[in-house]
Parts: C-alpha cells; structure tokens; sequence
C-alpha cells in the first residue's frame, strides 16, 4: 500500500445522532452521550470495543453553545478506556477530527475511534437572537489577531467575511441572487423529507428574495439554522469490517491541504477560500473523480461555501456555479448531483460539518427513508469548512 492511500485502511462502521432540534434545553452532554451511544450500536461494538477518541473543537465557552463538550467529559462520562484521544481548535475544520482519527487507526493507534460534535447554540443563545461570534461588549473588550482589522469596519462574524467572498465572485463570475438562491431553496425541499429538520415549511424564491438581508449579499436564508444536536461516527480498522453488522463505508480519500495563506481576509483568491486546497488534495489520493460521484454532502454555513466546495471539487467549472445550480433541477434529489439531502445546515439544522458526514453515510447505506437518492449511491463526498479551515472525505461502499 504506498503513503497515499493510508486513509484506506480506515472505515466508518457506524453514526449516531442525538435529537435535534431549536432549543431544546437539554444538557450538551446527554446529547453527546445519546449520540455516541446510538453509533456504538449501530456499528454493532460495546464500549469496551472503543479504543479512541476524537472531537472539534473540544470543550470551549464561547461563543455560547458552539461547543462545551470535550473529550474529557466524553472519556469519564463513557469510562473509555483509550489508547489514543485527540481534540482541539487548530484543526483544518470540524471534519479534521474525522481525519485525524483514520490517521491514528491506519498506523495502529487505535482499533475503533469513536468521533463526536455536538452543539447547543439555539438553547445557549436562548430567545435573544443569534450571538455574534465575539466575546465581550460594551467598551472593555480589545480585539487580537485578525479581528483588531475587521472590527473596526463594522466586519464581526463569519457572514461578513463569507459575504466579502460571495460579492467578489458576483462581481467577477456574474453571479446572481437567484442563482445561489437555489441552494437554499434546494435544502428546504429536502429538509421536508427529514422528520429531525428544524425547518420543513416550504420556501419559494420569492420568500427567499423578500426576506432581510445579513451582510450583501447574503440574506437570512443564506446562513445555517443553530440548532441543538450530537452527531457521532465511528472509524474503525478495515480489517474489522467483516465482523460489524453492515457493509462498511470505505474512506477512498481525504482532502485536508491549505496551501494559501491562513487567512479569512488575506487568502490569495477569496472567491474561493480553503475548499479549494482540501478539494485538489483529495483528487491527488484517488483514481475517482467528480464524475464517479453519486451524492454531495457540502458545508453550508453560508450558501456562498457550498457553491465554492462545487467549483473546487471539479462539479462546474471555476466561476460557474452559479450557472450549474440555477433552476436547481441538477442538485434535487433526483437530480444528477443530488446535494444535502438531509437539508443540509441551512433548513436541517447547524450540527457544523458533521450533520452531513452522517448524511453521506446514511445515504450510502441505502437507510435515508423518503429523502433516499433514488439507485442505490456508491460513492459520496462530504466537506465542511470554509474560510482558511476546509477537510473533505471521498466515501465508497
């Protein structure tokens, strides 16, 4: 086996999710302790099996809800006795954990990682309006890093820095509102099909371009929903596969590179970001390509980012997403990419990244329910991040 493909020595054997949904009010914990049990089961192991751990981006107060649930907590709360554990912020996004825990399985670190991501933003944020993604107020606080140069342009939170992105591609692509529309539009329709999405009512375009608007060009419609919920996956050794309960999904490829520079504002092309070195590390690992693809599991903390992880990951042409989303005939669900099928973050809910790695596995098991790509899908891709921080998965039966 040569270096490139050691990710293939790692499957996914079982997900898990808690009950999701807008505040719920429930403890963080007990939701990641639901979903970690769930995906224990369903990859038919004890937690005695569990000799690993991994989470993003480990247990951190701010901003409220984006986290507060880290390894330790998981580690005693299970009373896992572990090899190998890892967890933390620097990661290239959510679905790093993921990678990082096939890692540690194809050199023998661990047998079966269990990987976990819960959030409870709706309910730690309560009835008073998303929080920004700063601490602090009034006069007392002082701004570090790269925020001491946004803030004073009035740029707080990641919609104004995807916004920055989204309007230099109008600008240079032609790029319309009714164009990236469709990916809202497309992930509500979806979302109708999935019982566990926080919003199933139907949407039209109308209702989309007559809602407020966020930071130009993005509208309320174009950000994800926070949400409370646990996801859990488990990646085992491949050599285990025969003794787990279900076919496995096999990691074909990962794509974890970033090859610009560490910035929100300062990337060298920021019509596309980071996806767009994730995306070219994942070809370089695979003899597939976009055209193998059955379904599309891409980050949507902002519809701008999944039009991006589409141009990168070699759907359309770079500058024509747009164009390849409109009318949205090619990612319904009977279409032929069919994208976020569970509703994605937008209309499913915010579970950051790993709400569509356990779509993709689901999808591939052929276990989806009424939102089941019709055929049976072979070959999946998931992707979260956007910004500087982006890792994507190429996923086979």
């Amino acid at each position: 086996m040569s270096p490139e493909s050691l990710e293939r020595r790692a499957v996914i054997s079982g997900v898990g999710q808690s009950q999701v949904g807008r505040r719920l009010y429930r403890d963080p914990l007990a939701l990641t302790i639901d979903a970690c049990l769930a995906a224990v089961d369903h990859a038919g192991l004890t937690l005695a099996d569990i000799d690993g751990l991994s989470t993003y981006p480990g247990n951190m107060d701010q901003p409220p809800g984006f986290s507060g649930v880290g390894v330790t907590e998981v580690h005693d709360a299970l009373r896992l006795e572990l090899d190998w554990f890892a967890g933390g912020l620097e990661l290239p996004g959510q679905l790093g954990s993921v990678v990082n825990a096939a890692a540690a399985v194809a050199t023998g670190l661990a047998t079966h990682v269990l990987c976990f991501r819960t959030v409870w933003e709706a309910s730690a944020q309560g009835d008073a309006g998303r929080a920004s993604v700063t601490p602090g107020g009034g006069g007392t606080y002082k701004a570090s890093g790269f925020l001491q140069w946004t803030l004073p342009f009035g740029a707080p939170s990641a919609a104004n820095w995807i916004a920055m992105m989204a309007q230099r591609h109008f600008h240079e692509f032609g790029t319309t509102r009714e164009q990236l529309a469709q990916i809202a539009l497309n992930a509500r329709r979806n979302a109708a099909r999935n019982p566990n999405a926080v919003y199933r009512d139907p949407m039209t375009l109308e209702d989309y371009l007559s809602v407020r608007m966020i930071s130009t060009p993005l509208c309320l419609y174009d950000c994800d929903a926070p949400a409370d919920g646990s996801t859990a996956v488990i990646v085992s050794r491949a050599d285990t596969a025969a003794d787990r309960p279900r076919p496995p999904v096999r990691i074909e490829a990962v794509g974890t590179a970033l090859r610009g520079r560490p910035s929100w504002d300062q990337f060298d092309d920021l019509t596309t970001m980071a996806v767009r070195d994730a995306a070219a590390m994942l070809w370089e690992r695979t003899e597939l390509s976009a055209a193998d693809v059955d379904v599309a599991e891409l980050y949507d903390g902002f519809s701008f980012i999944t039009l991006a992880w589409l141009e990168a990951l070699g759907f359309c042409g770079k500058g024509e997403g747009g164009p390849f989303v409109e009318g949205g005939d090619r990612i319904a669900l009977d279409g032929p990419l069919p994208l976020n099928t569970n509703g994605g973050q937008l209309s499913g809910g915010r579970l950051h990244g790993y709400g569509l790695l356990h779509e993709a596995c689901v999808q591939l098991w052929g276990e989806a329910g009424d939102r089941q790509v019709p055929g049976q899908p072979e070959v999946a891709v998931a992707a979260a991040g956007g910004g500087p921080l982006a890792a994507c998965l190429l996923l086979t039966t």
